[in-house]
C-alpha cells in the first residue's frame, strides 16, 4: 500500500471552485504517479475551517473517482494557518515511490516537492532528443510531453481524410473537427486521435514527412502550441521538438539543443525502424532526413533553430548515458 499526499487552495469558498480544484489536484496526482483509477483504494480529504460550501469527496466523485471510497473531514482552526486549503491522501493498491503534488498556494506547504520547472529539448530528426527527454522525465519523476507526436497525429488525420496537406484551408477545415488528446498510462504518453490510440501508427516515414509539412500551417501550429503551453503551465515536464525553446516555451527553465551528423541521425532512425519491422532504404532515408531538415529550418512560422540561451550538445559520438549525464550536469550548474 502506498500513500500519496496532495494539497491545493481555492480563491473563494464556492462549489465551482472546489470542483475545479479537486479535479485538477487528482488528475495531476494521477499523471505524476502514472496511476490507473482502479488502483486507488480510497481518498481522504481534509479542508480548512473556512471551506463550507461543498464536500471535496463529492467533487472527487463527480470528477470520475467512482470505484474508491471517499471521505471528507474539516480541520480545526489554526492561527496563521493556510486559508482555503484542501488536502488529500490517496491510498494506492501498489508499492511504489509516491510523488506528492502541491498546487497553487499549497506549494508553500512542501517547497521541496512543489517547485515546477520545464525543460525544452530541441533538435533535428534523429538527434536523440526524444530518447533523452523520456529518460530525463523518468529520472526527475516529471511528465514527458512528446510534442512531435501531436503533429504526427494531425498528419495522420490529414492522410486518412485524403486532404491536400499543402492546402492550408483544407487542413484548417479538417483540424476543426479533429479530436486530439494526450493521455498518460503506466508512465507513457499515448496519443489519441478520435478515441483511437495511434501512438505506433504515427511513426511511419510517410507520416513523418507529412508532419513536417503540416506543421508549417499556422492553424495547426497554434492549436498544438496552445495545448502544449496549457499542459506545461500546470506541471513540471520535459518537452522536445524543434521550436520549444524559441517559440512554445521561450521562458523554459532549462533549454538544450541536440544535434548530430546527418549520417549518424539516419543510422539511428534506420535502426529504430528496423527494430519495429519496417524495411529500410538507408540512402532514401538520408534524403528524407535532409529534406525534413530543409523544411523545418525554412518554414515561416517558428522554424527549427537553436535558442540563444540553449546549451548546444553534439551527440554524434556520445552514448545516450553520456548525453543524459551532460544535461543533468548543466541543469545542476544552473540550479
Amino acid at each position: 500500500m502506498t500513500v500519496i499526499r496532495g494539497a491545493t487552495t481555492i480563491a473563494e469558498d464556492t462549489p465551482e471552485e472546489i470542483r475545479a480544484a479537486v479535479k485538477e489536484l487528482l488528475e495531476q496526482i494521477e499523471s505524476r504517479n502514472a496511476l490507473k483509477r482502479d488502483e486507488v483504494v480510497s481518498i481522504v480529504f481534509s479542508s480548512t475551517s473556512d471551506i463550507h460550501s461543498f464536500y471535496p469527496a463529492k467533487a472527487a466523485r463527480e470528477a470520475g473517482f467512482e470505484s474508491c471510497s471517499l471521505f471528507s473531514a474539516q480541520e480545526p482552526d489554526i492561527d496563521g494557518g493556510l486559508r482555503l486549503c484542501i488536502r488529500a491522501m490517496l491510498f494506492i493498491e501498489k508499492n511504489d515511490t509516491p510523488h506528492h503534488v502541491y498546487l497553487h498556494g499549497a506549494r508553500a506547504l512542501r517547497k521541496d516537492v512543489a517547485q515546477k520547472f520545464n525543460v525544452a529539448i530541441d533538435g533535428p530528426a534523429g538527434s536523440g532528443k526524444s530518447t533523452i527527454a523520456r529518460m530525463l522525465a523518468r529520472d526527475y519523476h516529471i511528465l514527458y510531453l512528446d510534442t512531435g507526436a501531436m503533429y504526427r497525429a494531425c498528419a495522420l488525420a490529414a492522410l486518412r481524410a485524403g486532404v491536400d496537406i499543402a492546402d492550408e484551408k483544407q487542413v484548417c477545415d479538417l483540424m476543426r473537427g479533429v479530436s486530439l488528446n494526450v493521455v498518460y498510462r503506466d508512465g507513457e504518453q499515448h496519443t489519441m486521435l478520435g478515441g483511437e490510440d495511434v501512438s505506433d501508427l504515427i511513426r511511419t516515414p510517410e507520416v513523418s514527412m507529412a508532419a513536417s509539412a503540416i506543421s508549417k500551417h499556422i492553424s495547426v501550429r497554434m492549436k498544438m502550441v496552445e495545448k502544449q503551453r496549457e499542459i506545461a503551465g500546470k506541471m513540471s515536464c520535459v518537452l522536445d521538438g524543434r521550436d520549444i525553446g524559441t517559440f512554445v516555451l521561450p521562458d523554459a527553465d532549462f533549454k538544450f539543443f541536440l544535434t548530430a551528423t546527418p549520417e549518424v541521425r539516419a543510422k539511428r532512425r534506420a535502426d529504430e525502424m528496423t527494430a519495429k519491422g519496417y524495411t529500410v532504404d538507408f540512402e532514401a532515408l538520408k534524403r528524407e532526413i535532409a529534406e525534413r531538415d530543409r523544411q523545418d529550418s525554412t518554414r515561416e512560422i517558428a522554424p527549427l533553430k537553436q535558442a540563444d540561451d540553449a546549451v548546444l550538445i553534439d551527440t554524434s559520438e556520445m552514448s545516450v548515458e553520456e548525453v543524459l549525464r551532460t544535461i543533468k550536469s548543466k541543469m545542476q550548474e544552473k540550479i
